[in-house]
């Protein structure tokens, strides 16, 4: 048990470009790839993975000073700082349970991948500290380390069941088959967004309003097209950031560069993942009377749609004014400013790429993310502190911590009183499973049909 403890905390030490290629690789073998088939996928996968990575750093790298700008700019006067995910995630790991609870999440997977409760193999074990969050929070505060292993199971299920559902959008918008987005930041949309979507829908003029990016040049013309709208919003954010001539056209060349560069990647990245896809397809039929797994990846994988970028880009802004005047809110967006691609991808997928509506959507699930950020910082911080990290005694959140709306609503249950809040939230889950589990298979069901007709 040491060695293989010790070969775990290696490879995630390593981080998720050494993670991913091995994790693919045996995959690939278990599914009857041979070695050389299955590493080529690995590396091929890893390379468009990195690719991503490099983009979405770039993206970062030249938003997140112009937030901090516009933070600036506008004179805010906010108590609680968002010190961005990286931060919180090197928080959750430092952990004392740390360990129990990342075994605790995988053994959830596999127990319910073993009775067939969930079609989503996780592979992106990295971002276990989504999951992992809620139940290092809870020990932290309580003490009680049963009711840290609980909600850590109840975050497993909640998170693999919105990975399942959700995947038949990651499939018809984003066209990646077979795969599924076990990423929190990613799927904590959904409890706002399917409601809201549903809501929008019913309203009479607002459902006929469909303006999306693939069409924008019929209105806009050459200014329509995904380059030039990258390049004028990243303009736009670098005049609101105040920033000199030059600096405001370098901030939008790299916008337009990840409207282009980001596809690309992920065109690679499918690639590599295709074989393993196939494999698997096969594997299952002989092995499983024909059900299919989905691999579990990093929600990077989708956050370079064009709709995407582009909903992210104009939030940004009014994300930064509006929190000036939320009454009650107390954070500061900063840091994490930057990836709220992660945090409107799934609306976008929902809303077939309606740029109307995402703003809206977006805009509110933005909205619950800074309401829970304030209420949960205290803790967050003392138990940041705990493990050592220092942010200079002020008060610290994240929008990748217990302030994704999922995260929130379970850590809430469990904190203020279990007795009654652990069941409702069940109760609730169980309710929601039933439906959207409903529509999940059905959706399977066709897809099966058609891939026999085909």
């Amino acid at each position: 048990m040491n060695v293989l403890y010790n070969i775990f905390n290696t490879l995630l030490g390593a981080g998720p470009y050494v993670m991913l290629p091995v994790i693919i690789t045996i995959i690939g073998l278990v599914f009857g790839m041979k070695l050389s088939n299955a590493f080529k996928s690995g590396i091929t996968v890893a390379i468009g993975f990195v690719g991503i990575k490099l983009v979405v750093d770039m993206l970062a790298a030249n938003v997140g000073p112009a937030s901090k700008a516009m933070v600036e700019n506008f004179g805010l006067n906010l108590d609680i700082v968002d010190v961005g995910w990286g931060a919180i995630a090197s928080v959750t790991w430092a952990s004392p349970i740390i360990p129990i609870i990342i075994a605790t999440i995988f053994l959830t997977n596999i127990v319910m991948l073993v009775f067939n409760l969930t079609d989503t193999l996780d592979v992106d074990i990295w971002n276990y500290h989504h999951m992992a969050i809620v139940g290092c929070l809870l020990y932290f505060v309580t003490g009680n380390l049963l009711l840290a292993i609980i909600s850590a199971i109840l975050m497993g299920i909640i998170t693999f069941k919105l990975a399942d559902w959700t995947s038949p959008l990651v499939e018809k918008y984003f066209q990646i088959p077979n795969v599924s987005l076990p990423t929190m930041s990613f799927l904590s949309s959904a409890v706002i967004a399917y409601p809201l979507n549903w809501i929008l829908d019913r309203i009479p003029g607002v459902k006929n309003i469909d303006f999306n990016v693939e069409n924008a040049d019929k209105y806009l013309g050459v200014f329509g097209q995904p380059t030039m709208l990258g390049f004028i919003l990243g303009v736009f954010v670098g005049i609101l950031a105040k920033y000199n001539v030059s600096d405001i056209i370098n901030l939008g060349i790299h916008m337009a560069a990840v409207m282009v560069l980001i596809p690309k990647m992920t065109a690679l990245f499918v690639e590599g993942l295709m074989p393993i896809s196939n494999a698997a397809t096969e594997f299952t039929k002989k092995k499983f009377k024909n059900r299919k797994f989905l691999i579990g990846l990093d929600a990077a994988v989708v956050v370079g749609d064009s709709t995407v970028i582009t909903t992210a880009l104009i939030l940004i802004p009014i994300t930064v004014i509006l929190s000036a005047f939320l009454p009650g809110n107390r954070v500061m967006p900063f840091a994490d400013l930057a990836v709220i691609t992660f945090r409107v991808a799934l609306v976008v997928a929902m809303t077939r790429g309606n740029l109307f509506k995402s703003l809206i959507i977006g805009l509110a699930c933005t909205i619950a993310i800074l309401y829970a950020g304030t209420i949960t910082s205290p803790q967050l911080t003392d138990f940041a502190v705990s493990t050592g990290l220092d942010f200079g005694g002020g008060l610290i959140t994240s929008f990748a911590s217990v302030s994704l709306t999922v995260s929130f609503l379970v850590y809430e249950a469990f904190l203020q009183n279990p007795v009654i809040g652990v069941p409702v939230a069940l109760i609730v889950v169980a309710i929601i499973f039933y439906f959207a589990e409903r529509k999940y298979r059905n959706f399977k069901r066709i897809k099966a049909q058609n891939e026999g007709i085909n």
